[in-house]
């Protein structure tokens, strides 16, 4: 197992030396495993987020150890990622009208007779 430092961004080279593969093994990787998209820095750079360092490790047990095809590999990790599945997103608080809903809503009626008068008036003044 291999210890992944606490970053927020690696380069290359850096998971390179953790994976024990070299770049251009990375390079191919990551056109044939859609899943990996470092994202590229200013100087056109690339820049792994630990969750690609953890699937580019997964790719290379996979691959050398398990002695999977690149497409058996690509298959496996899209069915592991399909069964954890995108989680569900948190139902938004329901709004709050306040203590007194009633009051609220006769409050949000003046305003809006209000608006309404100021922009009658306004039309009177332009000579409608």
């Amino acid at each position: 197992m291999v210890e992944i430092p606490n970053k927020l961004y690696f380069r290359i080279g850096d998971v390179s030396k953790l994976a024990g593969v070299e770049p251009y093994v990375l390079r191919f990787w990551e056109s044939e495993f859609p899943m990996l998209n470092p994202k590229k820095s200013g100087t056109n750079q690339r820049l792994y987020r630990r969750k690609d360092v953890e699937t580019i490790l997964e790719i290379k047990h996979l691959l050398y150890e398990k002695r999977f095809t690149i497409e058996g590999a690509r298959s496996v990790i899209k069915q592991q990622r399909s069964r954890s599945g995108p989680k569900p997103a948190p139902k938004p608080a329901p709004r709050q009208g306040g203590l007194f809903p009633e009051l609220a809503h006769s409050a949000r009626a003046e305003k809006v007779e209000r608006i309404r008068t100021e922009l009658t008036a306004i039309l009177d003044m332009l000579g409608r």
